[in-house]
């Protein structure tokens, strides 16, 4: 009986995060009401100094979109869809990073390293959602290009205000309708101890570890879900990049091919980053990773792309920079 017990254990996906004893308690088929968020293990320096480093990005992500955010609505000039779709994904990954990293801090100082199981569902829910609302937004913005680059002459009448903002609805719509099905399913595993996950945050896989029923349905649906947000809208931005650099490559000018292609190589740099480690994370038949790579992968998608984006419109954008230059020249 003890030997049956102990090959249980060891089965367990997190099982050398906690001893047996702990697990045996734990494991008497009770509903568990909260979880522990493990975080990143090491000495207490080293997770102040993850907080500071959190915490300063944190602050640049937010300025930096929300300055965004603020130059566009300040500049009638950038009042154009393509600025419209990019404050669409300013305001997002404001709302992004905010889902993770408030409460990864708390984690990494242990002063909140708990959170209940509804807030759990919770945060997963926004956090995909969001994630899932960042494909199409991606997407919408290449076929923007698309349009803007393969169709000069008809693009005011084909991408006008109404059709851009139905785009944009769309998105977010698209992004927390794919999600709601997946927070469902989620919610209604049972978990039943140990309760350590071993994240800064309450990401699928880990819960999917997590759960003492079959999981099966809902690594399904994951998938299914990853194929239609992630693979649709990617190939949708990759359909329309083809015939963006088709178009550039008939241009005679070299002039004129350096104009086109700046129009879109900001756009390019996320669009290579986000699908990177979004397919890498998502697109995958079965949810039983490394969830230590997960963790890594995850700090790279929610933290760092958040702060990239707006550095990468801005620095490679010529209509930005020089709304900028005379913003500080008038000041």
């Amino acid at each position: 009986m003890m030997l049956h017990e102990e090959s249980l254990f060891r089965s367990f996906p997190l099982a050398e995060l906690v001893d047996l004893c702990t697990w045996r308690d734990m494991g008497n088929m009770t509903a568990v009401q909260e979880f522990i968020l493990l975080g990143f293990p090491g000495t207490w320096h080293f997770r102040v100094s993850l907080v500071v480093l959190f915490a300063l990005m944190y602050s640049l992500t937010v300025t930096g979109n929300a300055s965004i955010i603020a130059l566009v609505w300040a500049n009638r000039n950038l009042h154009t869809p393509m600025y419209f779709f990019l404050c669409n994904l300013s305001f997002l990954e404001i709302w992004y990073i905010t889902s993770v990293v408030p409460k990864a801090m708390g984690v990494m100082l242990g002063t909140s390293q708990t959170i209940s199981f509804r807030l759990c569902i919770l945060q997963l829910f926004f956090f995909l959602s969001l994630g899932s609302t960042e494909c199409f937004l991606l997407a919408v913005m290449a076929y923007d290009r698309y349009l803007a680059i393969c169709y000069p002459l008809r693009y005011n009448s084909l991408m006008n205000n109404v059709f851009s903002a139905q785009l944009a609805l769309s998105s977010w719509l698209g992004g927390f309708l794919a999600i709601s099905l997946l927070a469902f399913l989620t919610s209604r595993l049972t978990f039943c101890g140990p309760k350590v996950i071993n994240h800064f945050l309450c990401d699928i896989d880990s819960c999917l570890a997590l759960s003492c029923t079959d999981t099966r349905p809902v690594e399904l649906a994951t998938f299914l879900i990853s194929i239609i947000v992630v693979v649709v809208s990617c190939v949708v931005t990759l359909v329309s990049y083809m015939y963006i650099i088709s178009t550039i490559l008939r241009i005679q000018s070299a002039q004129g091919r350096k104009k086109a292609f700046s129009t879109c190589s900001a756009h390019l740099t996320v669009v290579t980053i986000w699908y990177s480690s979004t397919i890498f994370l998502y697109v995958k038949p079965s949810a039983q990773n490394s969830l230590d790579l997960n963790k890594l992968v995850n700090t790279f998608n929610t933290v760092v792309t958040p702060l990239l984006n707006p550095f990468i419109y801005t620095l490679r954008n010529k209509e930005v920079i020089q709304t900028l230059e005379k913003a500080f020249q008038k000041k």
